[in-house]
């Protein structure tokens, strides 16, 4: 066993044995703001929570973060790269048409905000928009009459504090009911290292009307970011800030029709704006050379209903962008529609001992900007009643994507950033086999898949060009996955395994190094661990082992890790909802490189209280 797996393995058989020794009688903690059930850890140490916090240990989800994940992080899921996930919240598809590293710049709460799903396959292909291998979706939570205030200091002079309220009986108009909730966060430090400091706020608001059946939501949030990090962007050994400002404005009505049937509508409005200094040391009053503003507007409609003895999934949906940059002034106009029609009819034969399932649709993307293209996708799936073995399936799917605007209009000749005008619609195929079960108390669900990207949009190294490249590029990846997860009396455990293999052809050009494409891990290796110690006392962790595949771009800490998350939280139960907690972020002090080139975060520390209502 190498010494970077050591750390892991030791906190999975401490979790297990305590387990195996715990007292039959269950544990109950209340009060607790659960925003993903496959991590165990729900608030970062290093600020407050964000939807992205949830996916950092996510089993599924690969999050290579700069600084820390909650500041600015890549997603990427079966070794795709930051561009090639997509974002859902409700009917609609969110994205930042500049740049992939702002998908995840969503400015609400998590609290108001359903669990993450992670969709890949025939359900991404018809769920999501303008993205080629997975989505993250989030439903709109309904709203509950509470609060929480909430507050923490940590090393570096870092301090955060945030607050969440809501009332679930404003008035009642007509059947339905009208509920509100806001929120309002922020935190700041000096940063763990040296120019490496943040300041983060966060504000947003919500109104709800709870039918029987039905929701209706109307939000809006803003969100404000500055943070420094050596080598953010590029590895020339500057000093790098973003400073980011992220509004959004959206509605969404869902109506549940029974069986799993439902209609879903949205519209959305995102204006995000950076500032991106390459020399934090460039004098003031000279303009900085990397400014943009992008605008995105859409809506969508969706749903899955019964008709003709067969279940209709449809979907359909339509974007509008639109940038404003000092330095994206090369190549195609900077703003452009796009849309995205789906339908796949699905059958159920009833067996005795379960059914059969077909899904058989196709799906039509396009814009005024890269012509359209038809996607076929397919599933055959077996599921069975009362047997360990829930449910197999065989699918195949294809998706398309077109590039960002820093990949098509930033100049293809000079500077940091060597756009591609020529780049058009990538494409993506995925087939896959994959089974749910039961085995004992244990679940589990598993799938082998193989997919080929062809036009994929990179970003690429050259030994003596002071830049990074757009180049096209055909990968073929071939990868399993494994979630497993059990509740004992007084242990929760969830372990994740993904296992990647690609090969590449970059179409000719010279390539030395790929900061993304390339940029995986062959061996994925997850466990969150929430341990009951007293009904006061609770230990959670979040541990991720990794074995990176090797990129000559990687200055330190090699191509293995172990990256821990731990807190140790106490509720005396006597007075209300108060709860005290110690968190460490990087436990074993990890220096391995997320994004090559880009310094790891040092471990963190913070200790912390809040009082919930």
């Amino acid at each position: 066993m190498s010494l970077p797996f050591r750390p892991f393995a030791i906190l999975v058989l401490i979790a297990i044995g305590a387990a195996l020794s715990a007292q039959q009688a269950p544990v109950v903690l209340t009060g607790v703001d659960v925003y993903s059930t496959r991590v165990a850890n729900q608030e970062p140490v290093a600020t407050f929570a964000m939807p992205v916090s949830a996916l950092r240990y996510e089993p599924l989800v690969d999050v290579q973060g700069r600084n820390f994940a909650e500041a600015q992080a890549d997603v990427s899921v079966r070794g795709g790269i930051f561009e090639n996930t997509g974002f859902r919240l409700g009917a609609v598809s969110l994205s930042d048409p500049q740049t992939g590293h702002y998908l995840a710049e969503i400015p609400l709460a998590p609290a108001m905000l359903g669990a993450p799903v992670i969709q890949t396959g025939v359900d991404h292909a018809l769920a999501a928009s303008n993205s080629t291998v997975a989505g993250v979706n989030h439903g709109w939570r309904r709203i509950q009459e509470g609060g929480m205030l909430a507050g923490a200091v940590g090393q570096d002079g870092a301090s955060r504090g945030d607050f969440y309220a809501a009332l679930d009986e404003l008035a009642q108009l007509g059947s339905a009911g009208l509920a509100a909730d806001v929120a309002w966060a922020t935190s700041n430090s000096d940063g763990s290292v040296p120019f490496g400091e943040h300041d983060f706020s966060r504000l947003s608001g919500r109104l709800q009307l709870q039918g029987e059946a039905s929701q209706t939501d109307l939000a809006v949030g803003y969100q404000a970011k500055f943070f420094g990090w050596p080598n953010l962007y590029t590895p020339f050994n500057s000093n790098e800030t973003e400073n980011l400002q992220t509004v959004l404005v959206a509605a969404n009505h869902r109506t549940e029709l029974g069986g799993g049937d439902f209609l879903e509508a949205g519209l959305f409005h995102r204006r995000n704006k950076d500032d991106y200094a390459f020399n934090r040391f460039t004098p003031l009053g000279v303009l900085h050379p990397f400014q943009h503003t992008t605008w995105l507007s859409g809506a969508a409609v969706g749903g899955r209903v019964q008709h003709a003895g067969l279940k209709w999934n449809f979907r359909a949906e339509v974007t509008a962008d639109k940038l404003k940059s000092t330095s994206l002034v090369f190549g195609p106009p900077g703003s452009r529609t796009l849309y995205k029609v789906g339908v796949m009819p699905e059958r159920i034969w009833a067996a005795t001992d379960g059914a059969y399932g077909l899904k058989l649709g196709a799906t039509l993307e396009g814009s005024n900007r890269g012509g359209s293209a038809g996607s076929p996708v397919l599933e055959l799936s077996r599921a069975w009643s009362g047997s360990s073995l829930r449910r197999v399936y065989f699918s195949y799917a294809k998706t398309t994507q077109l590039p960002s605007y820093t990949a098509l209009k930033s100049n293809a000749a000079a500077g940091l950033f060597r756009g591609n005008a020529a780049l058009g619609r990538a494409t993506s195929q995925n087939l896959e086999i994959g089974a749910d079960w039961n085995l004992g108390d244990w679940h589990a669900r598993a799938a082998v898949f193989a997919r080929r990207d062809e036009g994929l949009a990179d970003w690429t190294f050259r030994q003596g060009v002071t830049a990074r490249s757009a180049n096209p590029v055909d990968i073929d990846t071939a990868g399993t996955e494994l979630v497993a997860m059990r509740t004992w009396s007084r242990v929760d455990l969830v372990l994740g395994a993904t296992v990647l293999g690609k090969s590449s052809d970059y179409r000719g050009a010279v390539v030395d190094a790929s900061f993304y494409a390339l940029n995986f891990a062959r061996t994925r290796l997850t466990a969150a661990v929430t341990v009951h110690l007293t009904k006061q006392l609770e230990l959670r962790a979040d541990n991720e082992y990794r074995h990176q595949a090797a990129n000559p771009l990687r200055t330190l800490g090699g191509n293995d890790a172990t990256l821990s998350t731990l807190a140790l939280t106490f509720r005396p139960g006597v007075a209300g909802g108060l709860e005290v907690s110690a968190s460490v972020d990087n436990l074993w002090q990890s220096d391995f490189q997320d994004v090559p080139g880009v310094p790891a975060a040092p471990r963190q520390a913070s200790v912390g209280a809040s009082v919930r209502w």
